[in-house]
Order: C-alpha cells, then sequence, then structure tokens
C-alpha cells in the first residue's frame, strides 16, 4: 500500500510524521521523500549509502535548415516552449514540460530529442527503511516532472514494501501529484486559524479522488478546536493527535525522529499506523 503524508500548508510537522512511522513501521517499508523543492525527510532519517545520478526531461533541439516555419510545433505548445518569430525558429527549454507533442506534429523532421537537467534521485537505507528521495535543480521551475521519475525509477524491491510519501505541502500541482500515487492519505494539521484555513483547502482538494483519509493534528492543545470540529462536520477520522509537548520539540531541533526519542509518542504512532493500513485495505476490499 502506498500512503501519502500532506498537508494544506508547511510547517505543520508533515515530515517528522512521516519519519516517525517509516521509524516505527515494524514492517517492510519505503521512505520517499517527493517535496523535491525542499527535501529534509532525509535530515532525521539519516539515510546510509546515499547514492544520485541526474534525471532529465526531453526537450526539442531545433535544425532550422530543415524549418518551413509552418509552425505546427507552436500551434501544439501550450506552455509557449517554443515559436516561430519571422524566420526564426525558438526553443525556450526552461518553460519545456517533456511532453513531446512537438516532435511528434513536425512535418520536416527539424526537431529531434534533446534534454535538460532537472535535478537528481538518491536511493540509500534507513535503518529498516528503504529510502529514496529527489531534489530539484536549483533555478529548476518544475517539479512534478522530477517526482514522477522518482516514483517511476523505484526499484521493484522497494515496491514490494509498504510505501509511506512525505508530500509537498499545500494543494498546488506538486501536492496533487504526489497524493495521485496513494491507497490513502494522512493530513497533518495544527489546531490554529492559518491549519485550519489549509486543511480544509487541502480536504477540499483531495477528496474528490475518493481516497481514505484522515487527520493527524500536531502541536494537540494550543489554539482552538476548529479542526476537530471541521472534522466532525466532514466525517474525517482523528487518527492521531501529537501533543504540544516541550520534549517533542528539544528532540527535532536535534534532528532526532521525534517518535522513537520521545517515548510516550510510540504508542501514539502505533495507533496511527494500525488507523491508516486499516483503512487502506478497508478501502482496497470495498
Amino acid at each position: 500500500m502506498i500512503y501519502a503524508i500532506a498537508s494544506g500548508k508547511g510547517g505543520t510537522g508533515k515530515t517528522t510524521v512521516t519519519a516517525s512511522l517509516a521509524a516505527l513501521w515494524g514492517g517492510p517499508v519505503t521512505a520517499v521523500d517527493l517535496d523535491v523543492e525542499e527535501p529534509n525527510l532525509h535530515l532525521f532519517l539519516k539515510p546510509e549509502g546515499l547514492a544520485g545520478e541526474p534525471a532529465w526531461i526531453e526537450v526539442p533541439v531545433a535544425d532550422e535548415a530543415k524549418c518551413t516555419r509552418c509552425r505546427a510545433c507552436s500551434d501544439i505548445c501550450q506552455f509557449k516552449a517554443i515559436s516561430v518569430m519571422g524566420d526564426y525558429l525558438l526553443t525556450f527549454p526552461e518553460m519545456c514540460h517533456g511532453c513531446g507533442g512537438c516532435l511528434e506534429v513536425c512535418p520536416e523532421g527539424a526537431l529531434t530529442p534533446g534534454k535538460r537537467e532537472l535535478g537528481e534521485i538518491l536511493m540509500g537505507k534507513a535503518g529498516n527503511a528503504d529510502f529514496l528521495m529527489g531534489r530539484l535543480r536549483i533555478g529548476e521551475a518544475m517539479s512534478p516532472p522530477l517526482m514522477r521519475q522518482v516514483m517511476a525509477r523505484m526499484p521493484e524491491s522497494m515496491r514490494k514494501n509498504d510505501v509511506l510519501i512525505d508530500a509537498p505541502p499545500g494543494v498546488s500541482c506538486p501536492a496533487v501529484s504526489a497524493v495521485m500515487h496513494a491507497d490513502c492519505v494522512v493530513l497533518v494539521t495544527e489546531p490554529t486559524p492559518f491549519g485550519l484555513h489549509d486543511f480544509k483547502l487541502a480536504w477540499e482538494a483531495f477528496s474528490p479522488m475518493g481516497k481514505p483519509m484522515g487527520a493527524v493534528i500536531n502541536r494537540a492543545g494550543v489554539g482552538d478546536d476548529g479542526v476537530q470540529r471541521f472534522c466532525r462536520d466532514k466525517n474525517i477520522p482523528i487518527w492521531a493527535e501529537i501533543p504540544f509537548d516541550r520534549a517533542v520539540a528539544q528532540a527535532y531541533s536535534r534532528g532526532e525522529v521525534p517518535g522513537v526519542a520521545v517515548a510516550a509518542l510510540r504508542e501514539t504512532f502505533a495507533a496511527l499506523k494500525d488507523r491508516m493500513t486499516r483503512a487502506a485495505r478497508e478501502a482496497s476490499h470495498a
């Protein structure tokens, strides 16, 4: 089963929840950091033998000598990555989404496949967990193509495990791309007005996918009960509440996995795992 740990906003504790689950899973598990713009799951899990390889996206390379300026390529491109301006055929690789449409429609073969570096994909071992992550190249504007490659390059040995995805925060294309892979969604939030506002956005974005979904309320005990009331109104199960505790913050500041470093949380994460896996199994049998 694939579980996406997501959040409507950054800073709710999504990564530390993912790290704690991975460290305490108790069975074959693969931890995947798909927050490729700012990956930090490795800072907590500290994978060993982390080895990387570059990831590329296909972009067109123009041969102006063959181009008849028919504009078929520029007409099909929705992202203005290729254009005919007067007698010049121009390509803008940084804007290309790699769909390959321009290569298919060019009648003269004036476009050939080239490539642009997206970033890198790294694999390692974090205790008993397999580890996989992507890191977007500095200056690269699009993360979903790299996220797709991270999932596509996952070795078969890792696919046989349960998979925990540390998704990008928010509800934009990267977050939706991460959640689409999942059989179950864990929404991490905090009991504050900002947390509730963005939790609502996440629920509205992800619930139409029809996946089982539950909430984890981090820093429980601060703020108000707005998140709990919203969950009751929308029949969203609250799978765990992590207390607002100085020991948790201290573990986090030291780069430790809170679920491991704070003994009182181990039962919380064991119960969270049971609720996640039960919801995913029930949905798969429905």
